[in-house]
């Protein structure tokens, strides 16, 4: 019998326990599951090669000596706490995946990353945007002999709205608000460049459904490097039902509580009700010169929340688990050979819907 891979899950929340799920499902790994939570990790009780300890991340010693004996960690926890995390993996041989939109911690990850050891990868933005999007929107790039321009449209929604907002909370706030208030990453005529979050407003129908999109920070994750000099045009945007923008706006800028963001979080997390019933939308369009003609390639994804092992999971939490366990699969099965800092981008999409995680972006409506 193979040994199973031993993995060290960092947090215990929504995205957390989805993991721990999946990766138990297969019998191929042990996991340890840290947090400070003691009634999150109470909910991974009777998981098979699952153990759970507190631990405090903050805490140098205390995180080296969880790191012990591991293969590999996955970050599920907030951004800020993924540079500590990383310099750790790296100094204890660890493969490390994170789920992190925010930008200035992947350099910091990409800079740490510089001392890895030989078969040794730091992984950063596993999940679904920044993570899976990158592979499709790759994906569809390879199909031209010169692309011009890449968009990337991506929604967390609730099943049925019933705020001004229309809108849930289905993941991390802090994400949320970084998302919201952050620049953003675009490639405009050819040009690297920063565009404002909450502008760029657009409105577009998929599957007979209105929706409105606009630019929020992150979602890119490295394409923007990978596809400089390459593309006329590549930006991302946060997929939303009509009306949500304004509202954000109005609490954001013109009420300026993007400058008191743990203020914002707090009426966030107080007035916005959480689900599980959600609807993840995914897509991506580009168009460029194939055969000395120029078209246009889509691939779109309309996911819902589903039942699994008698649990209901939201869709985004299967989305995001599925684009990290993938990611981590992928490495450990040889897939994904490399040193150092990886891209999301490295992944091939036929590989990565067919491995038995990443399959669950096949549940949903597609047109390709």
């Amino acid at each position: 019998m193979s040994k199973k891979h031993r993995v060290l899950l960092l947090g215990a929340g929504h995205i957390g326990q989805m993991i721990a799920n999946m990766l138990e499902s297969t019998d191929s790994y042990d996991v340890l599951v840290g947090d400070n939570n003691v009634e999150a990790l109470a909910r991974l009780q009777g998981l098979a090669n699952v153990e759970a300890i507190k631990i405090d991340v903050t805490d140098e010693p205390q995180l080296m000596d969880a790191m012990r004996g591991m293969d590999s960690v996955i970050s599920a926890l907030t951004y800020y706490f993924n540079p500590l995390i990383a310099d750790c993996a790296v100094r204890s041989g660890l493969n490390y995946f994170d789920l992190t939109e925010d930008n200035d911690t992947t350099k910091i990850v990409q800079d740490i990353a510089k001392d890895a050891n030989v078969g040794q990868i730091l992984m950063p933005q596993c999940g679904l945007a920044p993570g899976f999007i990158a592979v499709a929107a790759r994906h569809l790039v390879n199909e031209f002999d010169t692309v011009d321009t890449l968009h990337m449209r991506v929604g967390a929604l609730p099943q049925y709205p019933c705020n001004a907002l229309k809108y849930n909370l289905t993941w991390s706030t802090d994400g949320l608000i970084n998302e919201y208030c952050n620049q953003c990453e675009a490639i405009h005529d050819g040009v690297y460049s920063h565009v404002l979050p909450l502008e760029g407003l657009e409105r577009f129908s998929l599957e007979g459904v209105e929706y409105e999109a606009f630019n929020t920070s992150g979602g890119l994750g490295t394409l923007c490097d990978s596809m400089d000099g390459a593309v006329r045009e590549l930006n991302y945007k946060t997929i939303r039902f009509p009306g949500h923008r304004d509202l954000a706006s109005f609490l954001i800028k013109d009420l300026r509580l993007g400058n008191k963001r743990v203020l914002l979080k707090a009426i966030l997390e107080d007035s916005v009700p959480v689900t599980t019933q959600d609807v993840v939308v995914v897509f991506v369009t580009a168009t460029g010169w194939l055969n000395n003609q120029y078209v246009q390639r889509s691939f779109s994804r309309t996911l819902h929340s589903v039942i699994l092992g008698g649990t209901e999971w939201s869709a985004i939490q299967v989305t995001t688990a599925a684009g990290v366990c993938t990611a981590l699969d992928l490495h450990v099965t040889g897939k994904l050979p490399g040193r150092g800092f990886m891209k999301q981008e490295y992944m091939h999409l036929p590989e990565f819907l067919g491995n038995r995680f990443g399959v669950e972006f096949n549940r949903g409506t597609s047109n390709v």
